[in-house]
């Protein structure tokens, strides 16, 4: 169910063209993807359809031969009590210094991946926005995120202009 959520959310995205952040928001320059690599638990998220009851919820992203990188998320189904897994791949829009990806889960269909905001001596914790204000994600490479730093990531988002009341906080 994952899968093809994501599938036919990555179609719509990419059928309205959109792969930039939001009007007035920023992608993180000074980007290092080697260093994003790896492991990322989602900490919250603004709610859809694709990840609803999902707890548990992890993004992978590693090196593909292409220079891409491969995207593998994947979350517990509460209701179903199964692990649901989501494939796909990601590139940089442009400039590889600037935190932009495009993502596909379906085919040559991409929607915006924007890392908006880094932690970055240590790649620790990232925020992450769609091509609107109605995607957004807190991850960290542990399945806690100190409070003081969750806290001001989601009160970024608010001043933003996401609608950080609507905000899932994960469990893992």
């Amino acid at each position: 169910m994952l899968a093809r959520w994501l599938q036919v959310c990555g179609l719509c995205l990419a059928l309205t063209g959109c792969l930039g952040a939001p009007d007035g928001v920023e992608s993180v320059r000074d980007f290092d993807l080697e260093r994003y690599l790896g492991t990322w638990y989602e900490i919250a998220r603004l709610d859809h359809r694709f990840e609803r009851g999902l707890s548990q919820v992890t993004a992978t992203y590693s090196p593909r031969a292409d220079g891409g990188v491969s995207v593998v998320n994947r979350g517990f189904n509460v209701d179903e009590n199964a692990w649901e897994d989501a494939e796909g791949k990601a590139y940089p829009t442009g400039d590889p210094t600037v935190g932009e990806l495009k993502v596909s889960f379906f085919g040559p269909f991409y929607g915006g991946y924007n890392i908006i905001d880094l932690d970055r001596q240590d790649y620790r914790y990232a925020m992450v926005a769609g091509p609107t204000r109605s995607y957004l994600w807190i991850l960290a490479r542990d399945p806690t995120l100190d409070p003081v730093i969750r806290d001001r990531l989601v009160e970024k988002a608010r001043t933003l202009g996401f609608d950080t009341s609507e905000m899932i906080f994960v469990e893992h």
